[in-house]
């Protein structure tokens, strides 16, 4: 059996799921997740966990068993605790400002960038150069961050642009000295 797929995933205190053939609910303090799962993946709902098994030894039914215990792990996570994406902005004249739900956004560009918030997705302006892409969906907070990225990704001689908190950026040494 898969190793992760076998593991159950335990409900922390507050935190409900409900299974209807093969989508799963899942209910907690920072939100409702809903997804759809394959139906070759079947889950059970015993006590306070959830248990996913797959219905043959088929390659692609046991990659899917892991992928789709991962994924109901993170709906878990999501609703209990939320996810959180850093990201840090470097570069002369570079602004952020939160209005409302919108961060107006200053990249050195001619022109500001303006980022609304997603349903489920608060961004949250830290200091002058951070912000925090907050939310229970993970997926969705992955991608909201990497399309504030994308406005102005890091370029290698300086460290300008858009980082991620995590993210090491490898300088590159100036062309100096050619002719």
């Amino acid at each position: 059996m898969s190793r992760i797929g076998r593991m159950p995933i335990a409900l922390p205190a507050g935190v409900t799921a409900e299974i209807n053939d093969n989508k799963v609910t899942v209910k907690g303090p920072k939100g409702t997740l809903t997804r759809e799962i394959d139906a070759c993946i079947n889950m059970k709902l015993e006590g306070n966990e959830i248990v996913l098994t797959r219905s043959s030894e088929d390659k692609d039914v046991k990659a899917k068993h892991g992928l789709y215990r991962a994924l109901v792990a993170n709906m878990v996570t999501g609703v209990h605790e939320g996810f959180v994406k850093s990201l840090i902005f470097n570069g002369v004249g570079y602004k952020l400002q939160k209005t409302g739900n919108k961060v107006v956004m200053n990249l050195g560009l001619s022109h500001s960038v303006t980022v609304e918030e997603v349903e489920g997705i608060t961004l949250e302006v830290v200091g002058n150069n951070e912000v925090k892409v907050i939310g229970a969906d993970k997926e969705l907070v992955g991608q909201v961050a990497a399309k504030i990225r994308d406005l102005r990704k890091v370029e290698p001689y300086h460290a300008y642009g858009i980082r991620y908190g995590d993210e090491v950026v490898i300088r590159k040494v100036s062309k100096t000295g050619k002719k």
